[in-house]
């Protein structure tokens, strides 16, 4: 069983940069994908972006041009550069990851808003003003 822990939140102006990372303790087996999603309250969870281990990236049109995802596979940590801020981003952010890979990185990104909350971490909160 993997653990995700969060961090790299914060609070910044917008314009401004922040990098969010995803640790992973435990070994990940075979062919990987990881995500990086988002909610503010009373709003369901959106994808932002997901990275196969191979390097296929898929970003979601409201952060494309401004986020960049990337994945130290030697430490198991995920990352996520954020710049450009923008108030909209303003949300707690949550990782996933999944092994074996789905097949395609865009219907994985659109599944997992669905999974129940016990499926969640602690999230990072990320607020833009």
């Amino acid at each position: 069983h993997v653990q995700l822990v969060e961090s790299g939140g914060g609070s910044v102006q917008v314009g401004g940069s922040l990098r969010l990372s995803c640790v992973a303790s435990g070994d990940i087996i075979g062919r990987y994908c990881m995500g990086w999603f988002r909610q503010i309250p009373d709003k369901e969870r959106e994808g932002v972006a997901a990275i196969y281990q191979s390097g296929t990236i898929y970003y979601s049109d409201s952060v494309k041009g401004r986020f960049n995802i990337s994945l130290d596979k030697s430490k198991n940590i995920m990352y996520l550069q954020m710049d450009s801020l923008k108030p909209e981003d303003t949300a707690m952010y949550y990782c996933r990851v999944e092994s074996p890979a789905w097949t395609s990185l865009r219907l994985w990104v659109a599944y997992q808003p669905r999974l129940p909350p016990n499926h969640w971490g602690q999230g990072t909160q990320v607020t833009v003003s």
